[in-house]
């Protein structure tokens, strides 16, 4: 359009095309100037020639000497003419125009001047998931699709199809290269980002491409879907020469490939590929420590003249890309949009400047791109940005001036004297009051520019300067003329420009709020009913916003018809419940009580103040509590004692869902944002609701009146606070010392009680728990108790702290403490109760002194506070182990039920064992009901080992010594003759189970004969089982037997006595920890090679096996082998080194296979209760000196000092922590448990990362039994972050479901798969947790999800996969036909067919599968797979079929041969 405005005259173009050189008229600056340098010519060309013919070359030098000629005789002649005829004369000069002068039309750029394949430079705004919005000159917008960034994006996005006909790998490649991921465009983009695009498409108004951009509220990206644009630098670039790439020309290009030392560059000029160095990205990039992606686009300079080789090296360096001049160039269209160039100014007008670039192109600067504040003359030169070519001819440009856009930089300001520069957004955010603006230009169709303050300017559009309709605006008169002012309202911001948006709209103005970030939490608002769905009530408020009220919202009560009351256009009266600026979203509520409450409104913990009343939703009912929720989805937890006085039959009944209940805050913990509040103590009627405990604090002295009296305690009102105290009735009793029945009917309500101590406060439940003071202490004449001061047999009192599994801890003063155990309670088991209640004051005397636990053992039997008396004893103190001996009869207190027996407390620091078979004279097969802890139980004394405190002891009646005949390995010595018989025969020799004895030991077949020419194999073959022999003891070390039966060793004896090698009768002295009396579990420890012969057999004794059978005889030695009786004991070649195996419970044993032991090592293991353990380590201590540290690893850990011991050989064993942490479990210790996770994390080795693993497995698991929903939720993302996030991702939600918390367990799923979307295997166990709840169709809508998600290659994997589930757990039907699917559109996918015809076996239909192989085998491959097929097919007809069906497979398969070997 500007083109036609030029004169038609030749001569006149040429004149304008040279007339910057006017100034010096010389005659060899005008010939270069005469070409309009179009694309097609050559625009310089070599050695200074000219196109124009010699005619046109000498018309223009006569026409410059003329027009030289007259500017000096004017200046001469008409020296006095008026300022405004200079100008005009000197700006024809300079400009190249006549006097009646055409000069160039400066436009502003619109939707109507756009065209496709304009080059243009923008600004990003907003980045969405799909697209790039980008902010054009002249208050216009664009978006860029992700297709169109770079070529090699799109590639990355359309995915490797050829890949779809491969089988794949169950693992997801997550730890691959970067450069094979599509990468985000947050990645690539930054907000305020200059980019370089090419117009590719332009729609009408109200017609865009929604499929990218998506219907989104936002008026910005709504605009943008008029125009859109490309980046691909192909399209950009297009035009640029090699030539052109000199040092300093600034260009976009893509990164194409990472390479060895830097990236190879896409720069979308043919031939020419780019190269940027890693040193350079680190050197002007050293934040940015990850790759570029592949395809991402950089802004780069030429570093390298590329006419000197093949590439063209470029650096990233910001300073080089923003201030390079452009000087030259070989092609119009070599200049770019974005290229900082050097600009003359020809002309100044009103509205811009015309300005020459380069020499010889024409360029306007409309006033909107000027610096503000700024005067232009003609003739300066100054640096300008090139915005857009107009494509006309010849070519014309669009720049700008402003320093924002020279500098590629976001524009700043300074909104007050003095203050910091910031950006125009920030200064003017969206919604702002302008109480004046001025007008300072006026357009009359399009709309109004008004100063804001010095250097700012807005732009207010025709629609926006009033609520009526305008159709134009005159610049000098009516209500918006220049000079004219306003109040304003801002409404947007055009960030290219700098200008912002504004609203002269009286309604606009007045609007109460402009975004969503306005809205207050809890007010009350007036809004109109736009629509009703059935998700909810859609409310018009402020005319700009919409609300939604969901159904749970719409009233008090359930509607069952809500479209009778809100009725579309009808006006309704809300509260804000939830306000999301992010989302622009914001909830209401039409509950009648919350809109109407006048109750405090609580919207973040801060407000949750201890005592504050509210009003709340019931949003979820459990058993034990309810789950309210507040303002802004802040929740509450009440416990199910604080929601009514009274037992309710039924929670849910009486809360249902949406209901509105009053409730009071008990307390809040903020850094855990926990609120418990109480519906009970929000009642008006409550007497204790205003009362704050805070004034109270523990050991506080206090009085009190007594309000109620309940069966165990009495309800105080302690005075002056009011505060609400639980009184033991126990305590009472025993300060006024009578029993509970009498302080029960003697204490009446009134009655006021002084003297209290405060001992514990429940801020929960509202309440402190008090205690009387003791009574004047009886110290044997001493007021103060200390350890220094205490001696044994003192009298002192204190007060029950807490219970432990060892006793009652006690308090005195306030460094000493005591303990009582229950076997020191009384003298009579029957007559009290173990231990004495917690806060209850006790007298006691002092029986032991623990100087370096500070601690002293207590004692309240009658005979040691009172030994004068003379006390009735009926159950005797047991002080240690040597007070007791054989057949002794005791009683004491289960201590702790296990599933192998009991163990029982009898004295302070005795405890028995009584394993399951000493519990019942007759079998009981569920016998852990009858006992419980603390319960009084009585038996007699088996053993008893006084060096190692072990005692066992049983409730079975009957003789004691009829248990006790069989002999144990220590009876045994070396030299000795006994009896046995052949218990098994194998290669290497015979297994003797010894007579009188559980013992079995090995002859080696070396053993056999003294002839050492002899065979031995015949002489084994001689052998039966059952077969009676003599043998002589060889060796008994290392826990075994070895045994010979050489007739040499027999010579001497002529008459053989068959009870010669009887061992004497055992010492009734022996340990808990000796062998079991079950036969089956003994085996023989052999080498490495023979174990695995014996073991099977280990379950071939007569007797029955015992229901402990894991309590194995313990022998001090490190070569000994603890089998199990299991017949899949794993080799001995595969067993690790000595560990700890837990097998049945928490019973314990090591052993060792000794790999390089000789064959004839023989092994043997005792498993008679009746070892005598003192008599066993005396015979053996000498065998085991050269290892002191070899019976650790057969030690049962009892203690955490046993624990401590076993894991300084095994550190790095996830096995010992986890059993480490199940023991303190098991003592009520989750805080050690807790703190020996950490210390196995920081112990076991980095390069264990399966045994780190585990442990971190166990954490989560004791975190979702014994923890919160907080430090569950921390430990998970503490995992995560250690370890696989996927792994830990899915275990989480495993755990999570096997512990039925179902809820819990799909929110965890959503989240993985939310997060590992690309992860078939996370879609796949999603999916069978919903079919394993019987969610079918939750499981069926995750497939088509799962493949919008999944790469194209896996969707085969992932579809087979969702159809095996239907098999297993769905419907076959539907699994049979995904699987049809499958192989009609992947015909070639064998191991698509083989699961198929897997699936189709487990329903045992033949006739199915055989149709299956008959297609299949139609298809062509190769001989191999056609064999395997045929293999498969045999092997179903024979396990599912009929022996028919195998003819015709054997028969099928020879055809199929010879017309294969035909072909």
């Amino acid at each position: 359009m500007a083109a036609k405005k030029r004169s038609n005259d030749t001569s006149n173009d040429d004149r304008k095309s040279k007339k910057p050189k006017t100034e010096k008229p010389t005659t060899k600056a005008a010939p270069p100037a005469a070409s309009t340098l179009i694309s097609e010519e050559v625009d310089f060309p070599r050695g200074g020639g000219t196109s124009l013919s010699a005619l046109e070359v000498k018309t223009l030098r006569a026409e410059a000497v003329k027009e030289a000629d007259e500017a000096l005789f004017e200046e001469n002649a008409a020296a006095k003419k008026s300022k405004k005829r200079k100008s005009t004369t000197k700006g024809a000069s300079a400009s190249g125009h006549t006097e009646k002068g055409d000069r160039i039309r400066i436009e502003h750029l619109n939707y109507k001047r756009i065209n496709i394949g304009m080059k243009i430079l923008g600004q990003i705004v907003s980045i969405q998931p799909l697209a790039l919005i980008v902010s054009l000159p002249n208050q216009l917008f664009a978006h860029v699709p992700i297709t169109h960034i770079s070529s090699q994006l799109t590639s990355l996005l359309e995915g490797h199809t050829e890949s779809d006909e491969e089988p794949e790998d169950d693992e997801d490649e997550e730890n691959g290269s970067p450069s094979f991921r599509v990468p985000d465009l947050a990645d690539i983009f930054t907000v305020g980002e200059y980019v370089r695009a090419v117009v590719t498409a332009v729609h009408a108004s109200g017609v865009g491409d929604v499929s990218v951009i998506g219907k989104s509220r936002d008026d910005v990206v709504r605009t943008s879907r008029r125009v859109e644009l490309t980046l691909v630098p192909e399209r950009v670039n297009q035009g640029v020469q090699k030539g052109d790439l000199k040092p300093g020309f600034t260009i976009t290009a893509s990164v194409q490939s990472i390479e060895d030392h830097g990236y190879v560059l896409d720069l979308g000029v043919p031939d020419v590929p780019g190269f940027l160095s890693f040193k350079d990205v680190k050197k002007h990039h050293p934040n940015d420590t990850t790759r570029f992606h592949i395809g991402r686009l950089l802004n780069v300079s030429v570093s390298e003249d590329a006419a000197k080789g093949r590439t063209c090296k470029v650096t990233l360096d910001p300073r080089i890309y923003t201030t390079t001049l452009l000087t030259e160039v070989s092609n119009v269209t070599s200049v770019l949009p974005g290229t900082l160039v050097q600009a003359l100014v020809t002309a100044v007008h009103p509205s811009g400047l015309n300005l020459q670039l380069l020499g010889f192109f024409d360029g306007t600067a409309e006033q909107l791109h000027l610096e503000p504040n700024h005067t232009y003359k003609i003739g300066k030169r100054l640096k300008a940005r090139v915005l857009y070519d107009y494509s006309t001819t010849p070519p014309r440009f669009a720049l700008s001036l402003n320093p924002h856009v020279v500098s590629l930089k976001p524009r700043q300001i300074k909104r007050e004297e003095g203050s910091e520069l910031s950006t125009v957004q920030d200064a003017y955010p969206v919604g702002t009051i302008l109480e004046s603006v001025k007008v300072t230009r006026v357009e009359n169709e399009r709309g109004l520019f008004v100063e804001i303050q010095p250097g700012l300017e807005g732009f207010v559009h025709i629609s926006h300067v009033s609520d009526d309709h305008v159709t134009s605006l005159p610049p000098s008169s009516g209500p918006f003329k220049v000079g004219s002012i306003h109040p304003a309202r801002v409404t947007g911001y055009f960030a290219f420009d700098g200008v912002l948006q504004l609203s002269l709209k009286p309604s606009i103005i007045a609007q109460r709020f402009f975004h969503v970030a306005e809205v207050e939490v809890g007010e009350v608002i007036k809004g109109t009913i736009k629509k009703l769905t059935d998700n909810g009530l859609f409310v018009s408020l402020s005319g700009k916003f919409d609300g939604v009220v969901w159904p749970n919202h719409y009233a008090d009560i359930t509607l069952k018809h809500p479209a009778k009351r809100f009725k579309p256009g009808a006006s309704i009266k809300c509260r804000i419940l939830h306000v999301d600026p992010e989302r622009n979203r914001i909830s209401l509520t039409a509950k009648k009580t919350l809109v109407d409450s006048t109750l405090p409104i609580i919207s973040k913990p801060e407000d949750a103040q201890a005592g504050v009343v509210v009003h709340a939703v019931v949003f979820k009912v459990s058993e034990k509590q309810l789950l309210v929720e507040f303002y802004n989805n802040l929740k509450a937890v009440i416990p199910l004692r604080e929601v009514s006085e009274s037992k309710l039959p039924s929670l849910a009944d009486a809360y249902p869902i949406g209901k509105v209940v009053k409730v009071r805050i008990l307390s809040t913990d903020l850094e855990t944002s926990r609120i418990v509040a109480s519906i009970r103590q929000a009642a008006s009627t409550s007497e204790f609701t205003t009362v704050n405990i805070d004034a109270v604090e523990i050991g506080d002295t206090v009085e009190g009146i007594i309000s109620d009296i309940h069966k165990d305690n009495a309800v105080l009102i302690l005075q002056p606070t009011k505060v609400k105290a639980l009184l033991s009735l126990k305590n009472l009793a025993n300060h006024r010392g009578v029993s509970v029945a009498e302080v029960q009917t003697a204490a009446k309500r009134g009655e006021k009680l002084e003297e209290l101590v405060v001992v514990t406060r429940s801020p929960e439940k509202g309440l402190v728990i008090v205690a009387n003071k003791p009574k004047s202490k009886i110290t044997l004449g001493k007021s103060k108790v200390s350890l220094d001061t205490v001696t044994i047999g003192q009298i002192v009192t204190g007060r029950v702290t807490r219970h432990t599994r060892n006793g009652a801890l006690f308090k005195f003063g306030s460094h000493l403490g005591g303990i009582l155990h229950p076997t020191d309670t009384c003298d009579d088991y029957d007559a009290s109760v173990p231990i004495p209640d917690v806060n209850t004051v006790v007298k006691a005397a002092v029986v032991e002194i623990a100087t370096d636990k500070k601690q002293v053992a207590l004692s309240t039997r009658a005979s040691r506070l009172d030994p004068d008396g003379h006390p009735l004893i009926k159950d005797r103190e047991v002080i240690n182990a040597s007070d007791l001996k054989h057949g002794d009869s005791v009683r004491g207190f289960v201590k702790s039920i296990t599933p192998h027996g009991l163990f029982v407390s009898i004295g302070r620091h005795v405890d028995a064992r009584v394993q399951i078979k000493e519990l019942f004279d007759e079998f009981v097969k569920d016998w852990q009901p009858r006992f419980k802890l603390n319960q009084v139980v009585k038996g007699r004394i088996l053993s008893v080992n006084a060096e190692d405190k072990r005692v066992e002891m049983t409730f079975r009646s009957g003789d004691l010594s009829k248990a006790r005949s069989a002999l144990t390995l220590a009876d045994f010595n070396v030299g000795q003759k006994v009896e046995g018989t052949v218990k098994k025969i194998e290669d290497y020799g015979l297994f003797i189970q010894i007579q009188d004895s559980k013992l079995s030991g090995l002859c080696h077949k070396t053993q056999l004969s003294d002839n050492k020419d002899a065979d031995v194999t015949v002489a084994l073959r001689g052998f039966r089982e059952g077969d009676r022999v003599k043998a002589l003891v060889l060796d008994t070390s290392k826990g075994r037997i070895s045994l010979g039966i050489k007739p040499s060793y027999f010579a001497d004896d002529e008459v053989i006595n068959s009870d010669h090698d009887e061992p004497d009768a055992v010492e009734p002295n022996e340990t808990f920890d000796g062998a079991d009396e079950q036969g089956d579990s003994d085996a023989m420890a052999l080498d490495a090679k023979e174990a695995d012969d014996h073991n099977p057999d280990a379950e071939d004794d007569d007797e029955a096996p015992s229901d402990d059978d894991n309590d194995n005889m313990q022998i001090d030695s490190h070569d000994l082998v603890q089998p199990s009786t299991s017949q899949q004991q794993p080799s001995p070649s595969t067993l690790p080194v000595p560990t700890l195996q837990l097998q049945g419970g928490f019973q314990w044993s090591a052993g060792d296979f000794d790999a390089n032991d000789g064959s004839d090592d023989d092994s043997s293991s005792d498993e008679d209760q009746a070892e005598d353990q003192t008599k066993k380590r005396k015979r053996q201590k000498k065998q085991i000196e050269h290892d002191l540290t070899a019976d650790m690893h057969t030690k049962t850990p009892e203690s955490n000092a046993d624990f401590e011991r076993v894991l300084l050989g095994s550190p790095n064993s996830s096995f010992l922590w986890i059993q480490y942490m199940s023991f303190q479990l098991q003592l009520s210790e989750t805080d050690k448990a807790r703190e020996i996770a950490k210390r196995a994390l920081a112990t076991i080795n980095f390069r264990e990362e399966q045994e780190k693993l585990n442990v971190w497995i166990a954490l989560l698991n004791l975190e979702n039994v014994y923890g919160t929903d907080t430090s569950l939720e921390a430990t998970f993302k503490d995992a995560a972050r250690h370890n696989d996030s996927k792994t830990i991702h899915l275990r989480l939600a495993a755990i999570l479901d096997q512990s039925d918390k179902v809820q819990r367990a799909e929110e965890q799923y959503k989240r993985t798969s939310k997060k590992f979307g690309h992860s078939s295997k996370v879609w796949t166990l999603f999916g069978e947790f919903y079919l394993r709840r019987g969610e079918a169709e939750s499981a069926r809508n995750l497939l088509p999800r799962s493949l919008q998600s999944l790469e194209k290659r896996k969707h085969i994997k992932t579809i087979s996969r969702f159809a095996q589930l239907e098999y297993k757990l769905g419907d076959a039907e539907r699994g049979k036909t995904i699987f049809e699917g499958i192989v009609d559109s992947h015909p070639k996918r064998w191991d698509m067919w083989s699961i198929y015809i897997d699936m189709e076996a487990g329903q045992q239909d033949m006739q199915s599968v055989r149709n299956i192989f008959e297609r299949v085998l139609a298809i062509k491959m190769t001989s191999h797979k056609a064999k395997s097929f045929f293999k498969k097919w045999l092997e179903l007809e024979r396990r599912i079929g009929d022996e028919e069906g195998a003819d015709h497979v054997k028969a099928k398969a020879i055809a199929w041969t010879q017309q294969a070997a035909g072909s």
